[in-house]
């Protein structure tokens, strides 16, 4: 009797420790969650305003466009037109500058109807467009209008929770890469295809994880002389105002980059449990590091290279842009300006500021800074021209040479 006690006390023990295994272990250190909640105070647009913002020698900043409601992503079509997306409106505008001022002075919406629509891309005469859930394609006319029908490519991508942008585009290799967050700030996902980036092979419309742990990877493009796939990783939230950083990453096939344990080069978050039969520290040795580590709670938004971009300075052309849409959750406001990425050898190494001006003091009584723009999309034109969308104000800026 005492042997077959025993060896039943034995036997659930041993179920229950399975069981914790399964669960993963509560982190062994006390830690605390620091959420704080500051906005910037918003200033509608005025375009006095434009006299504050500031870019590089030899370079200049306009206004294209204004009063757009809230613009998020943009591309640059074949014969110079701008589109936008509009997740609010859940429509797609087309704008022409007709006289090359770089003014738009042309607008006609395009695409309808399709609620929370994100991502945009275009290949061989047809344009791509993305939701929370829906991959479609609308054809190309020679106007750059678009068929009033559409074609549903995907229509079950995952829920997005917290993250609900996605952003598409094809790479060198004609294969379809489609960005999905994470679906809360970090939390333990139910679904494998959150938090990553997916390959989709544009024959059989079937996708495969290319890279996991990536919270929310709005910003992608391929480096115009490695064509190798890079991103910045929006950093999670309640841990403080320097920590975790915005993440620069080297983006490959089958990397995990950490999320939701680890961030930036391999840094472990002690607010996690353990995962099951294992620990954090022995976990994050078999993930990506970082490439480069950037300001905590900017919010990356669009990202883009150069690329064969002309009139820009021969140092530009392996570079990138990305928009910081600002911060809600930092004690003193960061963000809300465009920088470039440094590259050397085709490896992110620096930034330095590109577009800025936006914050700007407010009312003393309250100490607070105030802001006139979120910076959100980016594209870089063939002739040199960067278009960035502020969907704050529903204002399009060009930013382009001066000096040659």
């Amino acid at each position: 009797m005492h042997l077959k006690t025993g060896t039943l006390l034995l036997a659930l023990w041993g179920l229950d420790g399975l069981a914790l295994a399964q669960r993963g272990l509560p982190p062994k250190e006390k830690t605390r969650s620091i959420l704080v909640t500051k906005y910037a105070q918003h200033l509608d647009f005025l375009p006095q305003l434009v006299k504050l913002l500031k870019v590089p020698d030899g370079w200049q900043v306009s206004v294209a466009a204004s009063g757009l409601g809230r613009p998020r992503m943009l591309y640059t079509g074949s014969n110079g037109e701008l589109y936008i997306t509009r997740r609010d409106a859940g429509d797609v505008l087309l704008l022409k500058d007709t006289n090359n001022d770089t003014k738009f002075d042309d607008l006609v919406t395009v695409a309808a109807d399709f609620k929370g629509v994100h991502g945009i891309t275009i290949k061989d005469g047809w344009m791509y467009l993305c939701n929370n859930n829906q991959l479609r394609r609308y054809q190309l006319k020679a106007d750059g209008t678009l068929t009033e029908t559409w074609e549903t490519l995907i229509d079950d991508l995952p829920n997005g929770g917290q993250h609900p942008n996605r952003t598409i585009d094809f790479g060198p290799d004609g294969l379809l890469y489609i960005s999905v967050g994470s679906e809360c700030n970090d939390c333990k996902e139910s679904d494998k295809e959150m938090a990553s980036i997916l390959q989709v092979n544009p024959t059989s419309w079937k996708r495969t994880m290319f890279a996991t742990g990536l919270r929310n990877t709005i910003g992608f493009d391929w480096h115009p002389q490695t064509g190798e796939l890079w991103g910045i990783d929006n950093g999670g939230d309640g841990k403080g105002n320097k920590w975790p950083p915005e993440e620069v990453n080297h983006i490959v096939k089958g990397g995990n980059y950490g999320f939701p344990l680890a961030y930036g080069k391999r840094e472990v978050d002690q607010s996690r449990e353990d995962p099951a039969g294992d620990t954090k520290e022995e976990w994050v040795k078999n993930t990506e590091p970082s490439t480069l580590e950037l300001r905590a709670h900017q919010a990356p938004i669009g990202f883009q290279f150069f690329g064969k971009a002309a009139n820009i300075p021969a140092d530009y052309a392996g570079d990138g842009l990305v928009a910081w849409h600002g911060s809600w959750n930092a004690s003193k406001p960061v963000g809300f300006k465009v920088q470039r990425i440094h590259f050397e050898n085709g490896v992110a190494t620096s930034t330095s500021d590109f577009l800025t001006g936006f914050l700007k003091p407010g009312f003393l009584l309250f100490k607070r800074k105030a802001r006139f723009g979120r910076p959100a999309g980016i594209t870089v034109t063939p002739s040199g021209v960067v278009y960035v969308s502020d969907d704050a104000n529903g204002v399009i800026y060009a930013v382009k040479r001066t000096a040659l």
